[in-house]
């Protein structure tokens, strides 16, 4: 955590300073979770999956957007960069879980499970994403597998161009605050 270092702080300083920031995250992935297996998701099943399928990406970029802008602007880009991450990435794998779990009430033959639980949607969502894939349970009809091959494609961008994004916002947080200058962004 060089943002902790170079603000001359202690090593206890620094300890409690990487500490607290990494307890926010685990906060912040924790109420993800939570909403993610708390919020009724059966009203929003009825919406056609083309909504769905546009609404979760857009939501995605905004809240990564929001992410970039922090680390910008934060003091401490570095640990900023670690709760962005903290946040887009349980929400990239939460918002296909939703979008599984809803396309399985819409129609329970889109998966080679009987009936498939939010549970069941965020194994699904993380062994895609591992690319572990047990076949235990897996997309039967053509959406489903039109779905789970977007999320592969999507996932090898959020592993490449995301990191590659979080990282670079990081370093110019770093130089601009280093020179003293304002971020160019504008405020949110």
């Amino acid at each position: 955590m060089d943002d902790a270092a170079n603000r001359g702080l202690t090593r206890r300083e620094r300890r409690r300073f990487i500490l607290r920031g990494l307890g926010r995250a685990a906060v912040m992935t924790l109420v993800l979770v939570a909403l993610y297996f708390l919020v009724p998701l059966d009203g929003i099943g009825r919406l056609p999956l083309s909504v769905m399928l546009i609404a979760a990406p857009l939501i995605l970029l905004i809240v990564t957007v929001w992410q970039v802008r922090a680390i910008l602007r934060s003091e401490q880009p570095g640990l900023r960069g670690i709760e962005a991450l903290a946040i887009i990435a349980p929400l990239y794998l939460l918002l296909f879980a939703a979008t599984y779990f809803l396309m399985a009430l819409d129609d329970p033959s889109s998966f080679t499970a009987d009936s498939i639980t939010r549970v069941d949607a965020l194994y699904l969502t993380v062994t895609i994403f591992s690319t572990v894939g047990f076949g235990d349970i897996s997309a039967a009809s053509q959406t489903a597998r039109v779905v789970v091959t977007i999320q592969m494609i999507l996932n090898l961008i959020v592993l490449g161009a995301g990191v590659k994004l979080l990282t670079g916002a990081v370093k110019r947080g770093r130089e601009t605050k280093d020179s003293g200058a304002e971020p160019e962004t504008t405020p949110t």
